[in-house]
């Protein structure tokens, strides 16, 4: 059995595809792709590099979907470091950071600005994000109860609404229906938003992604691939 890891990459149309290979004692080809859209793929020991890129390419519309719907609730903003003139997100329009001495703490959006007035003793990244989550819980509430109307059909009752940081998801929801949305989804387009909460009430009507629970997404949202999109190209 071969632990040797290689790393190689795969042209398929104008998209690449990185991935680990490995050849095992195996029989078949093995093709896992992981939350952090990562590829891993094992062969078996015998198989030609040729054969190898034959079945990849058949597989590459398969791969290139896993990583998408992974994209959609992967979080993909890179750290910031809170200083001035940085830019930030909100509801999808950027902001230029400004931190102001203040004798109280208070965050404001001003002419395209994200203004924090803060104390000496007080850090711009703990009271933006804590300004983030207030946000997040106020406009997650609103447009939840504003989206429920279109589920009257299958009698949803309001939902339990978590607001929880997931390193690689946007949202959820539990078996027992309770909705829980990342609070970096704030900064996000509105359409984007409503996006991952309709995704999410689908998923009370139908717990997996069959084609039924995508039938119905199509019929609350027809433009959901948009704003899927807008979410994958906007946080980046």
């Amino acid at each position: 059995m071969s632990k040797d890891i290689l790393y190689k990459k795969l042209s398929f149309g104008s998209k690449e595809i990185s991935y680990e290979l490995t050849y095992q004692e195996r029989k078949t080809l093995g093709i896992r792709v992981y939350p952090d859209c990562s590829v891993k793929v094992i062969a078996p020991v015998e198989t030609s590099e040729d054969n190898l890129k034959e079945k990849l390419k058949k597989k590459a519309p398969w791969i290139l979907k896993q990583q998408n719907e992974f994209l959609s609730y992967h979080p993909l903003t890179p750290p910031r470091q809170y200083v001035n003139g940085e830019t930030h997100l909100y509801l999808g329009r950027q902001y230029r950071l400004r931190i102001e001495p203040a004798q109280t703490n208070e965050v404001k959006l001003y002419r395209g600005r994200l203004i924090v007035f803060k104390r000496e003793s007080q850090s711009p990244e703990k009271l933006l994000k804590e300004w983030y989550r207030e946000k997040a819980t106020s406009h997650f509430k609103a447009t939840l109860r504003s989206l429920l109307p279109l589920f009257k059909k299958y009698k949803i009752e309001e939902p339990t609404l978590q607001i929880l940081h997931m390193p690689t998801r946007w949202g959820s929801c539990t078996p027992k229906g309770k909705v829980i949305l990342n609070p970096e989804l704030i900064k996000a387009p509105k359409g984007s938003i409503e996006y991952v909460i309709i995704h999410e009430l689908c998923h009370i009507v139908h717990h997996n992604h069959t084609k039924a629970f995508y039938d119905l997404q199509e019929k609350i949202m027809p433009d959901w691939k948009k704003w899927k999109e807008r979410l994958e190209m906007s946080l980046t």
